[in-house]
């Protein structure tokens, strides 16, 4: 049985990537997390029964934890999913995601070169080290066209551009060492227990609660929505049928305005909870100035990941945003501790160059 090093396995995408390996009885798991504000491990907890899931507490920005992490477990492949990634936070705090994405990927890069380095050959050839990035590095599309894996880096954001510099770092360690790294380029992630700060689960807890519904601009913004089932079964394939020094773009082919988004939900809770004197919910949006830097539209070409892994999104947008409604629905046990530790519900994009 395989072990293999999950960073940011606390966060939404991580955590799916986890409970996607153990349920699958090949791999053994061990979740790395320095569990920040957005990091929650009750849904993982059952996984300990399995025998198959251990969490270790580490700050990949710690260069001498992240090396004993490697000899502690030995792992087989690293899936690196640690990141600050919300961008109206990158605005506010720029350096934090310079110093989590780009220097934490450098130190979980070192450490897996030296470890990767003492492995015997057969165990060396199966080594893997596989970083997940987002479509943002790309910066924006206009009107038509899509990201493929050649497309030239144009980050917008103090987050994209973080992440840009994390993907060539990773990409250079494999060029120059010979570290057997695959990148992955996703789009928009949504589905159950995603942090309420970001669109989807904001936007339907803040439609239930009878609150505005703050969208930036005029909602024209487009973006390309993977549903987190599958984008975990796509990192899976990734694993296990990626080649080294390749990268694979994934999306859910699946664009729509972000307006389109909103008002979906706004129709989907009518439907689940009735109008009442609240009326339509789509009645609670109001637009709000943009955030600096906000990208037009992202939209991706998965056909490499289709063709080469055998992987396709499964669910499409509507299904998968219906399922998500139910979801938060039904689980206000999970969230609610979540927005009371952060006290609002808001949008955090705020335009510094007016300050």
């Amino acid at each position: 049985m395989k072990t293999i090093l999950v960073t940011g396995g606390a966060g939404f995408i991580g955590g799916h990537v986890i409970r996607t390996l153990v349920a699958s009885g090949a791999y053994q798991v061990i979740n790395v997390d320095a569990l920040t504000y957005a990091a929650d491990l009750r849904l993982l907890e059952p996984l300990k029964e399995s025998g198959r899931y251990r969490f270790e507490k580490i700050d990949i920005r710690d260069r001498a934890a992240v090396g004993e992490l490697y000899k502690r477990h030995s792992p087989d492949a690293v899936m690196h999913l640690a990141a600050e990634s919300h961008v109206d936070r990158s605005i506010e705090n720029p350096v934090l995601f310079v110093e989590t994405n780009v220097l934490g990927t450098a130190n979980l890069l070192v450490g897996a070169l030296s470890h990767y380095l003492s492995l015997g050959k057969e165990r060396r050839e199966g080594f893997r080290f596989v970083h997940v990035s987002t479509d943002e590095v790309f910066g924006s599309l206009g009107q038509d066209g899509l990201f493929h894996e050649r497309t030239p880096y144009d980050p917008s954001s103090p987050y994209s551009a973080s992440k840009a510099a994390s993907d060539h770092v990773a990409r250079a360690w494999g060029r120059t060492y010979g570290l057997p790294v695959i990148i992955t380029n996703c789009s928009n992630n949504y589905g159950p227990a995603q942090f309420p700060e970001k669109l989807i689960p904001l936007m339907i807890l803040r439609a239930w609660k009878g609150e505005t519904l703050p969208v930036y601009g005029k909602g024209e913004n487009v973006r390309d929505w993977l549903h987190v089932a599958d984008h975990a079964a796509a990192l899976r394939a990734v694993l296990e049928r990626g080649k080294p020094g390749e990268t694979y773009c994934i999306g859910g082919r699946s664009e729509r305005r972000n307006i389109e988004i909103v008002e979906a939900i706004c129709d989907a809770l009518d439907v689940k909870l009735g109008r009442g004197a609240l009326g339509p919910r789509r009645k609670l949006i109001t637009f709000v100035t943009d955030r600096p830097g906000h990208d037009l539209r992202y939209a991706i070409d998965s056909s490499r990941a289709e063709n080469e892994l055998g992987w396709r999104a499964r669910l499409s947008i509507e299904e998968g945003l219906r399922a998500t409604v139910d979801w938060y629905l039904e689980n206000e046990a999970w969230w609610a501790p979540l927005v009371s530790r952060q006290q609002t519900l808001d949008r955090r994009g705020l335009d510094l160059r007016q300050a």
